[in-house]
C-alpha cells in the first residue's frame, strides 16, 4: 500500500516512492523549479532489515527497563545546556514571526514636545512659550504580498526551530543513554581487570611454589611476573577509563564533570525495533521536518525578494495639538492634521534588487540539496543500524562460545599445570586467551547497547 505524504503548502501529494518537490511549491522566477523534479526512488523496504521484530512505540526510554538509565535522562532532558539553548533559539523563533508580522498593523507613534524662548528687541523682552502633542501613524499596504511572504518564511523558522528542538530533545537523550552504557562496559572492563590481575598473581604463586620445589625454573617466574605487572598497568587505564565515562555522563546530565557517576548492571536487551518501510522515516525525523521547513521559508523569501522589484505603497497620516499655554493645551483652538499616500518605486539601484533575488533563489536550491542530503544520511543512519543489529548479534553468539571454550581449556591447563604435564606458558596463554574473550564479549556487549539506542533514534521513535 502506497503511503501518502500532502504538502502543506499546496495541494500536490508526493508518493511514498519518490522524494521530490512540487514545482508549484517554489517561486517561478528562477530555474529551481526544474531542479525539484530531481528525485530519489525509495526501495519496498530497508536493504539491511531482516525479518520483522517486535515494535516498540513509545520510544527510546521504552527500550530497556532500567530505573537508574531513565533517571540520567530525564534529569539530561531538565539540566543539558546545549538543550536549553535550542530551547532559547525556539523561543528567539517564535518572537522573530511575531516581529516580521507586524508591519500588517498600522503603526502608531505619540509625539510630544515644548520649547521656551526668551529675545530682547529695542529693550523690549519678549518670551515665548510653545507645547505640541500629536499622532503619527504609518501603515504599508501589502499589495505584492511582501510582508505576508517575510512573516511565513519566519514562521516557517520557528517551525524548523521546533523540529530542531524535539531532535536535539531525542539527540541528548540517545547520547546519555550512550554514555551509560559506555560507563557499564568500562565498570565492566574495570572488574575484569582487577579478576585479571588476581588470577595471573595467583598463577604467579604457584609459579613460585613450584621454582621453590625445584619443579620450576627461573624464566617460568619472570613470565609469570610479567603478566602480573602489565595487568596492574592496563588496570590503572581502566581505571581512567571509567572515570572519563563518568565525567561524559555528568556533563550530559548537566553536572559538574567529576567521576562519582555509576551504573548499575546491563539491562535486559530484548528483541530489535521493526523498522517499517523506509517511506515512514520522513514522517517520524524532526530533522528531516526541519529541513523541510527551511525549504519553505527559503521559498517564501524568494517572493520577498521578488516582491522588492515593485513599488511600495503607504499611508501616514498624523494629527494634533499647538498652543502656547500648558494649561489651555486641550482647548487650543490651533489643530493641526495631515494625511498622506505614498509611492517608492526603484529605478536604479545598480542591479541590487535583481542581485537579491538571485541570492534568495540560490539560498533555496541550497535549502533542497541540504533537505536531500539530510534524507540521504537518515537513510544511511538506519541501514547501517539495521546491518549492526545483525551482524553484532551474530558476533556476540560466536564470542560467547568462544568464552565458553577458553574458559573450559583455562581450567583443563591449570590441573595439568599443576601436575606438570604442561609448562607454564601454556597456562598464561590460555589464560591471555580467555581474558581477551571476555574483553571481546563486553566491547561487544556495548556496542549492540549503543546501536539499539542509534537505531530507535534513525528510525524517530521518539524519547
Amino acid at each position: 500500500m502506497a503511503v501518502r505524504a500532502v504538502c502543506s503548502v499546496c495541494p500536490r501529494i508526493a508518493l511514498a516512492g519518490m522524494i521530490a518537490l512540487s514545482p508549484g511549491c517554489l517561486w517561478k522566477t528562477d530555474t529551481l523549479s526544474s531542479t525539484a523534479n530531481d528525485s530519489l526512488t525509495l526501495p519496498k523496504r530497508y536493504d539491511a532489515s531482516v525479518a520483522p521484530l517486535t515494535e516498540i512505540e513509545s520510544g527510546l526510554l521504552a527500550l530497556f527497563a532500567d530505573d537508574k538509565l531513565r533517571a540520567y535522562v530525564e534529569k539530561a532532558l531538565e539540566a543539558n545546556p546545549d538543550l536549553k539553548a535550542s530551547a532559547a533559539r525556539l523561543e528567539e523563533a517564535g518572537f522573530n514571526m511575531r516581529k516580521a508580522y507586524a508591519p500588517m498593523v498600522p503603526a502608531l507613534d505619540l509625539t510630544g514636545d515644548a520649547s521656551r524662548s526668551k529675545s530682547r528687541v529695542n529693550g523690549n523682552t519678549a518670551r515665548n512659550s510653545r507645547y505640541n502633542a500629536g499622532l503619527d501613524v504609518q501603515w504599508e499596504i501589502d499589495v505584492w504580498g511582501r510582508i505576508r511572504a517575510g512573516g511565513r518564511a519566519f514562521a516557517r523558522d520557528k517551525d524548523a526551530a521546533a523540529a530542531d528542538y524535539a531532535a536535539a530533545r531525542e539527540s541528548i537523550a540517545a547520547q546519555t543513554m550512550q554514555a551509560y552504557f559506555e560507563l557499564i562496559a568500562a565498570e565492566s572492563l574495570l572488574d575484569l581487570s582487577q579478576r585479571r590481575l588476581s588470577s595471573f598473581q595467583k598463577t604467579l604463586q604457584l609459579v613460585e611454589r613450584r621454582f621453590e620445589s625445584g619443579t620450576g625454573d627461573l624464566g617460568d617466574l619472570d613470565l609469570a611476573r610479567t603478566d602480573v605487572e602489565n595487568t596492574k598497568s592496563q588496570l590503572a587505564g581502566r581505571i581512567d577509563s571509567r572515570d572519563q565515562a563518568a565525567r561524559q555522563l555528568a556533563v550530559l546530565t548537566g553536572s559538574y564533570p567529576d567521576a562519582n557517576s555509576s551504573a548499575g548492571k546491563w539491562p535486559a536487551l530484548g528483541q530489535g525495533i521493526q523498522a517499517g518501510i523506509p517511506s515512514t522515516l520522513l514522517m517520524n525525523r524532526p530533522d528531516i521536518d526541519a529541513a523541510y521547513q527551511r525549504i519553505r521559508a527559503a521559498d517564501s523569501r524568494v517572493k520577498v525578494a521578488h516582491s522588492d522589484l515593485y513599488p511600495r505603497f503607504s499611508l501616514t497620516a498624523s494629527g494634533g495639538y499647538q498652543s502656547s499655554t500648558l494649561k489651555n493645551f486641550t482647548d487650543a483652538d490651533f489643530s493641526v492634521w495631515s494625511i498622506a499616500g505614498n509611492l517608492a518605486a526603484p529605478l536604479i539601484d545598480g542591479g541590487q534588487r535583481r542581485a537579491e533575488l538571485g541570492a534568495a533563489n540560490a539560498r533555496a536550491k541550497e535549502a533542497l540539496a541540504q533537505y536531500q542530503s539530510t534524507v540521504l544520511n537518515a537513510f544511511r543512519e538506519v541501514e547501517n543500524a539495521l546491518g549492526s543489529e545483525r551482524y553484532l548479534l551474530n558476533q556476540q553468539q560466536a564470542t560467547s562460545r568462544a568464552l565458553a571454550a577458553a574458559q573450559s581449556a583455562e581450567e583443563r591447563v591449570l590441573r595439568n599445570y599443576e601436575s606438570g604435564l604442561v609448562e607454564v606458558l601454556a597456562l598464561l596463554v590460555t589464560q591471555r586467551r580467555s581474558f581477551a574473550t571476555e574483553e571481546s564479549l563486553i566491547d561487544i556487549r556495548r556496542l549492540r547497547y549503543k546501536n539499539r539506542v542509534a537505531l530507535a533514534l534513525a528510525l524517530g521513535k521518539g524519547i
